[in-house]
Parts: C-alpha cells; structure tokens; sequence
C-alpha cells in the first residue's frame, strides 16, 4: 500500500496521479480509514467476523470479463460516493486505487494491490479506479451487521 496526495492534473484515472505529497498510514487512521496486508482469505474471514459483517461479493474488473461495458463501470465506480456503513475493501488480485477524500477536501490516492484490505469509514467520500494495467479481483466485503 502507498498512499500520497492527488495531482489533480487532468489525464486517464488510470494513471498515478502522485503529487510527490505522501499520506502515510497514521494520516489514513485520522481519516478512518484503516489499512491490513492479508496474504490468506482466512485472515480476511476472521477480520469479517470480528467486526460483525456479512453479505460477501466478489467483482473483476477487467475488459476480458466485462467486455463492452468496462469503460462505463470503470467510470461509474470512479464517481464519488459515500455509503452509510463502514466497508471493506480486499484485493485478490491486481492492482488499482482508492481516493478519499480528507477534511479539507483533497483526495488522497491508496494504490493497492493483492492482498491489501482497507477498511473505509462511514460517511467518506471516496472512488475507486483500476490502473494502467486493466485489471483489478475485488473481493467485497459488504458491512451489513449481523443482529
């Protein structure tokens, strides 16, 4: 995981965006957003259940998988968004990034990769982005409480 303020220069999403400003690790803990290297699913299930989720969804986001529609779904999942719980985020394969925005509305670029796991507040804005290469397996860890 690396972690750096974004250019915001114009180009592809794709592309680094790497102002030279890092974010380092207790930066993202002040925004909650939380950050495991998880190098078995087994780490991830028992992070799942210990923080009571359920619900798991799995996505490839690639041209070969999506075909036709890569282009928009990689656009769609790059608009900013928040969601009302907190949610996990794990990388089976691939690599691309995560955005959030801070407090004073930068985005703050997470490159992740396989078997990087972050964990992302409720109530952040945020996005998300293959790299250059096309291609990202995102296990979704949805945050649903159990009773």
């Amino acid at each position: 995981m690396k972690a750096y303020f974004y250019d915001n220069e114009p180009g592809d999403q794709r592309q680094d965006h790497d102002s030279g400003r890092p974010a380092d690790a207790g930066y993202l803990s002040k925004l909650g957003v939380l950050y495991h290297h998880c190098p078995s699913l087994s780490q991830v299930d028992a992070l799942a259940a210990k923080r009571s989720y359920r619900n798991r969804d799995e996505i490839v986001v690639s041209p070969e998988r999506m075909g036709d529609a890569y282009e928009e779904k990689v656009k769609m999942f790059f608009n900013e968004h928040l969601h009302e719980d907190e949610e996990i985020r794990y990388i089976l394969d691939g690599e691309g990034f995560f955005d959030v925005r801070d407090e004073s509305d930068e985005w703050v670029r997470i490159r992740v990769e396989k078997d990087d796991l972050i964990i992302l507040p409720a109530g952040i804005y945020h996005r998300f982005t293959t790299d250059r290469n096309n291609v990202s397996a995102i296990d979704f860890i949805q945050c649903e409480k159990l009773g």
